[in-house]
């Protein structure tokens, strides 16, 4: 009676995870134990490795094993660009592009009147304090075109007005994008940041 507890127990936490519900939770447990050795004990015992061993950096808020991560410790990385991400994930997706090769600068997420997210709930306290310590010269304000997202932006911006040279990542049409699939907000930022060929 218990092992059913327990599996029932491990379904409703699965299904709390983003993008599982109770169905997909359910198959996803029951595909565990019928590979048991195969996937439910080594992703046990990772799960267990990462809870003891990943920490957030002290300095730009990305994880890894140690105070400071990886990136924030690469010499290979430009030390006067910061790109500011709302989260994590954000900062992962800049990284998969190859494209950035400066510091990162992870808010926490963003904020929002609705449910009380002010400016010393995030990270925002820090950000300027690694702007005046490291001698940045370049942010870029990479949130996602959402209110709040662009609510913080607007907040970042006020705040560090005049001690950094401020920059947001280009809007509009994406790459293989149809127009007629297009938001009328997604077509109205692509022709204001439109640029001569």
């Amino acid at each position: 009676m218990s092992a059913s507890r327990d599996i029932d127990a491990l379904i409703d936490m699965m299904a709390r995870l983003p993008g599982l519900g109770p169905r997909s939770a359910r198959r996803a447990v029951l595909q565990m134990i019928r590979k048991r050795e195969l996937l439910l004990t080594p992703l046990a015992d990772l799960m267990h490795q990462v809870a003891v061993t990943v920490r957030e950096c002290d300095r730009c808020g990305n994880l890894g094993g140690a105070r400071i991560c990886d990136i924030c410790a690469s010499e290979k990385r430009a030390n006067s660009e910061l790109c500011v991400v709302e989260d994590v994930a954000d900062l992962w997706a800049m990284e998969r592009g190859a494209s950035f090769h400066g510091r990162y600068h992870v808010l926490g997420g963003t904020l929002s009147a609705l449910d009380a997210v002010g400016p010393d709930d995030l990270r925002i306290p820090l950000l300027v304090q690694r702007i005046e310590e490291e001698g940045i010269s370049e942010v870029i304000l990479a949130l996602n075109a959402t209110v709040d997202g662009q609510t913080t932006a607007h907040y970042i911006a006020d705040q560090l007005e005049g001690r950094v040279r401020l920059t947001s990542l280009a809007q509009g049409v994406p790459i293989g994008g149809e127009l007629d699939y297009l938001d009328d907000g997604t077509i109205t930022a692509a022709l204001r940041a439109r640029k001569d060929i």
